[in-house]
């Protein structure tokens, strides 16, 4: 008789009881995942469950408070995000939090009492467990990483303490381009670019700056002003020479860096914009970040040489829609040769307006290691920390709206002898007219601005030049 019941197999009782706690043990893990400590509220360590009740619920309040204030201040989340002291914190509570969601699943795998449960379900709740171990613990490890990286950037970067407050409700911003190297005399920022911000909108205005600028005035107090009265008047002296005089003759200056100091004293001088912070790209490092993002999609107006400075051209860019690299990205807005320094400039605000339309978070965030590396190398600013969370929104902002540009070059304004008071007229005029105002007139100056060119956002524009004066600068590109 019992080896007829042992080939019957189990009875159909033993087998409904099998699958109750079989079902019991799925249970107990699926509650640890939805809800950790809730398992051991239920059948284990009722202390051990309610604490780890209370701190998930205090999580699930965070989040929903967190989620509150973006539908109020975007600006704040990004104040939450940026906060170096919250994101030590964050970063250690994500690493606890992973190591005491591990043992509360394995405890929870304990309570389903395994070894009771037929081999086959034993296999399927140790499967099912062990799978929910490491992907909760990944996925937490891995935005504590995050939150790591993102910490040393700003620490690295960002590591002024001066906060500067918008100037008639814009924020003034100097981007310069430095290509120092073998045979060059110091670190030339043959790049300059002031971005106008509006602090509400995110209206931007570029106004570009020839490097070859003669003549520059400085502001009366400097010790600039003090050396050159009459302008920046000595043999090469030209707007991108500043920073390497003032660096070679420091011992002048009561300045940590008094290159950046009396170049920003320059250009607040020249375009009557008064700067609250600087951003200095380095060009190689620059290339890094192309690639890091994996490159940038850029409608080439012309053919554009690589290399041929100081060597032989490498190759070209050919004209029409591309997908550039870091390197051919960095000869994009490097490359003079075969054309000038206004077209170069006109190629940079192309460069600038496709980077800031095609870097979304989501790229952002599947390339934050090396877009980190990059960065390090890339950005050096007095930006502080505490303002991140202005940039972050003013950068959202500043998708959604159109790109202003004007251009001090020829024929508008000749290089070799600038007419710096219409330089600030043209300047005032395109910042009013990106805030929606009308231009104020200024008498026969008006006549120069019909050579700004305006663009038809139906047709593409032909000439390379066409960035250098437009009020939509993503429609001249």
């Amino acid at each position: 008789m019992s080896d007829a019941r042992a080939e019957a197999g189990p009875s159909p009782t033993q087998v409904a009881s099998d699958r109750i706690q079989f079902r019991r043990a799925l249970t107990l893990t699926f509650m640890t995942l939805v809800m950790p400590g809730s398992a051991q509220l239920v059948m284990g360590n009722r202390r051990v469950g309610r604490i780890a009740l209370r701190v998930w619920l205090g999580v699930i309040v965070a989040v929903v408070l967190v989620a509150l204030l973006a539908l109020t201040s975007r600006s704040g989340v990004f104040a939450l995000f940026t906060n170096p002291r919250l994101l030590f914190i964050g970063r250690w509570f994500l690493i606890l939090g992973a190591i005491a969601w591990v043992v509360l699943l394995l405890d929870a795998w304990r309570l389903g009492r395994p070894l009771k449960l037929r081999r086959g379900h034993r296999l399927w709740m140790t499967g099912v467990n062990a799978a929910l171990c490491f992907g909760t613990a990944g996925v937490m490890f891995f935005a504590a990483h995050l939150v790591s990286v993102q910490n040393g950037l700003i620490g690295t970067v960002f590591a002024s303490e001066a906060s500067s407050d918008p100037t008639d409700g814009r924020y003034n911003v100097l981007l310069l381009g430095t290509d120092s190297g073998d045979g060059r005399d110091g670190m030339r920022p043959d790049s300059l670019q002031v971005a106008s911000i509006d602090r509400d909108t995110g209206r931007t205005v570029l106004v570009g700056l020839p490097r070859n600028l003669q003549d520059v005035p400085f502001p009366e107090d400097s010790v600039m002003r003090e050396e050159f009265p009459d302008g920046f008047d000595c043999d090469g002296c030209y707007l991108n020479a500043v920073n390497t005089w003032a660096n070679d003759n420091a011992e002048l200056f009561d300045e940590d860096e008094p290159g950046i100091e009396a170049t920003m004293g320059a250009v607040e001088e020249i375009t009557g914009l008064q700067l609250n912070y600087y951003a200095l790209v380095n060009m190689e490092g620059f290339s890094t970040l192309i690639d890091a993002v994996g490159g940038v999609d850029v409608n080439v107006r012309e053919r554009t040489a690589m290399d041929g400075i100081g060597a032989p051209i490498s190759g070209y860019i050919e004209a029409g829609e591309q997908r550039l690299d870091g390197t051919q990205a960095l000869w994009f807005a490097r490359s003079r040769v075969e054309n000038d320094d206004f077209t170069r400039m006109g190629r940079q605000k192309c460069l600038m307006s496709a980077m800031l339309e095609q870097l979304d978070p989501k790229t952002v965030l599947m390339n934050v290691q090396k877009i980190a590396d990059s960065g390090k190398a890339l950005l050096t600013t007095d930006v502080p920390a505490s303002d991140l969370n202005v940039f972050m929104d003013l950068a959202l902002k500043a998708r959604a709206q159109k790109i202003s540009s004007v251009s001090l070059t020829p024929p508008v304004i000749y290089t070799g002898n600038p007419d710096y008071p219409k330089v600030r007229r043209l300047v005032a005029e395109a910042v009013q007219k990106a805030e929606g105002k009308a231009p104020k007139p200024y008498g026969l100056e008006r006549a120069s601005l019909s050579q700004v060119k305006q663009v038809d956002p139906t047709a593409p524009a032909k000439d390379p030049n066409e960035a250098n004066q437009s009020s939509d600068v993503a429609a001249a590109c």
